[in-house]
């Protein structure tokens, strides 16, 4: 679906960004990509590795209307992935995450309905789940804010759903290049916030699969949820330097013990799919069913049990070590 067509990703610059940028070009012949980001040193490096003439490279940052509407000029599909992520980041510095993450996604909206895009998908995270801290506040603002787009739609074709998905394994921030550079370090210990701590885990080219799918499942209003696995924080450990000793540093402002990516409160909205779930809109679209038992691709879907949570801890799915190393190596 992306042959002779026009993708835009903001925050493109970034591992998602790049990641999809390498996918499209192998996969497909897209007329253009558009990477649209703040940082002129990031796109001079990208360019390096991405100079073909596809490519199209805009400095600009969400915040500011004009230049995204500018820069969607002929966009047949937006994946928007830029966002302010660090935690401890937004709760010191709350209103710039507010700015990006919230402002910035009703810029993106306001400019893709006015260029007449056909499909946007926004990148949200497990974070936005029942959240507890500023990052994932946003973030929820954001999904609910691409939900609704579907409405201020009207009769235009444009069409928002978004993708909730958890830790990329060895993302930027991520904990496994924390742990990588620790261990270079010839550190004595790995901190560890709580032997009991779970997360979600995802590779970046899984992520990217995700996405390009969900291009093609989706009707608008949908947060599509990827059932992948979960790792315990000490199988990680374990696996990464099975010789060095762990220190138990308490968890941080901010964290969970477990990430939930399909809450409890919207089991009465959510569909099990073979290889993910859909979290239906609670509010009515105008111009649609809102019937999401059966996507596009003809995918049958079936409501979860009342009650029913997706949480990392309770997950029917967890790597052992051996299988976190296999992970890691899609990345290294």
């Amino acid at each position: 679906m992306f042959n002779g067509k026009s993708v835009f990703i903001s925050g493109g610059t970034g591992s998602f960004g790049k990641q999809y940028t390498k996918t499209l070009l192998a996969r497909y012949k897209p007329k253009r990509i558009v990477i649209f980001s703040r940082d002129e040193l990031k796109q001079f490096d990208m360019q390096q590795e991405f100079g073909s003439a596809e490519m199209r490279y805009f400095l600009g940052d969400v915040r500011d209307l004009s230049r995204l509407q500018e820069a969607m000029s002929g966009i047949d599909y937006v994946i928007h992935a830029a966002a302010l992520k660090q935690v401890p980041a937004a709760e010191y510095n709350p209103m710039e995450c507010v700015k990006t993450n919230i402002y910035g996604a009703e810029n993106v909206i306001k400019a893709a309905l006015a260029n007449g895009v056909k499909k946007v998908i926004a990148l949200s995270t497990d974070k936005a789940a029942n959240p507890i801290n500023l990052y994932g506040a946003t973030k929820l603002a954001s999904d609910k804010l691409f939900v609704a787009a579907n409405n201020m739609a009207g009769g235009k074709p444009t069409r928002f759903s978004v993708v909730r998905y958890g830790n990329v394994v060895g993302s930027r921030g991520s904990v496994v290049p924390f742990f990588d550079k620790l261990i270079a370090g010839n550190a004595e210990a790995l901190p560890i916030t709580d032997e009991r701590m779970t997360r979600f885990w995802i590779t970046l080219q899984q992520g990217v699969d995700f996405v390009l799918k969900n291009f093609e499942r989706m009707y608008g209003g949908e947060i599509f949820v990827p059932k992948i696995p979960s790792v315990r924080i000490v199988d990680l450990a374990r696996a990464m330097a099975p010789h060095l000793p762990h220190k138990h540093v308490g968890i941080r402002a901010g964290e969970k013990l477990h990430e939930i990516m399909c809450p409890m409160d919207d089991s009465h909205l959510t569909l099990e799919f073979d290889d993910h779930f859909v979290l239906q809109p609670t509010i009515r679209f105008h111009s649609a069913t809102n019937d999401y038992s059966v996507n596009k691709l003809g995918e049958q879907g079936h409501p979860v049990a009342h009650g029913f949570e997706y949480q990392s801890g309770k997950n029917p799915h967890f790597l052992g070590v051996d299988q976190i190393l296999e992970y890691n190596k899609q990345v290294s």
